[in-house]
């Protein structure tokens, strides 16, 4: 990764902010935007824009994580909660990485990692918004791999279970709560950043030359373990 031109959406906190670390170890050179970042690395995902400054003429990956958790019954959600998952889990990729396919194409390699969730895979009650939001995510990230694949850039998607982020906080607040969460999964625990953030690694490097299309489950065997 040494020297390798890396964009991270989303990058201020969170998974995001544990990958830029572990990229920045290996020597890369990582860009981070977010809403909460000031200046031109300040990026708000809901608003539509064309170009995204400071990003060099060439990108060796990208990471768009992002994310949003609206659990609630079915009956509760409107359709602006729909539009806000969208927008942010969904939408805001696409303008993202259509902002960025020419730097892309232009190193030759390149690598983007998208981050949806397990309730894709496996339906969990509640998760009706979000998990809509990124299906169609993991749709877009697979059509992108086939399309992109002769300019060498591979798309792949990492799909964790309940991690302990600042996005999850109210999900694990008490030790309860956290109990709670490790037992629903077949390893024990719940999440780390770490955990997740190792897997991105692994698919920004070379080491994952050879992948593209995939959706790798990070998830303590939720979706596939009884």
């Amino acid at each position: 990764m040494k020297n390798n031109n890396i964009v991270i959406i989303g990058g201020n906190s969170g998974i995001g902010e544990k990958v830029k670390a572990l990229l920045e170890g290996e020597g890369a050179n990582v860009f981070t935007y977010s809403r909460s970042q000031d200046g031109e690395n300040k990026l708000d995902v809901t608003q539509d824009f064309e170009e995204i400054a400071g990003v060099p003429e060439k990108i060796h990956g990208v990471l768009y994580c992002p994310g949003t958790i609206q659990l609630k019954p079915f009956h509760r959600f409107n359709l602006a909660d729909f539009r806000k998952d969208l927008e942010i889990n969904y939408l805001g990729a696409v303008k993202v990485l259509q902002a960025l396919q020419r730097p892309l194409k232009k190193s030759g390699a390149s690598s983007v990692v998208l981050v949806s969730t397990v309730a894709v895979q496996t339906g969990l009650g509640f998760h009706a918004s979000i998990a809509g939001a990124k299906g169609a995510l993991e749709g877009l990230g697979r059509s992108l791999a086939s399309e992109w694949a002769a300019a060498g850039i591979r798309v792949n998607i990492v799909a964790p279970s309940l991690t302990d982020t600042p996005l999850a906080e109210a999900l694990l607040s008490t030790p309860e709560k956290k109990e709670a969460a490790g037992k629903r999964h077949p390893l024990g625990r719940f999440g780390t950043v770490n955990d997740i953030a190792e897997s991105i690694l692994f698919l920004l490097s070379e080491k994952s030359s050879w992948m593209t299309g995939q959706v790798i489950k990070v998830d303590g065997g939720m979706s596939s373990v009884r």
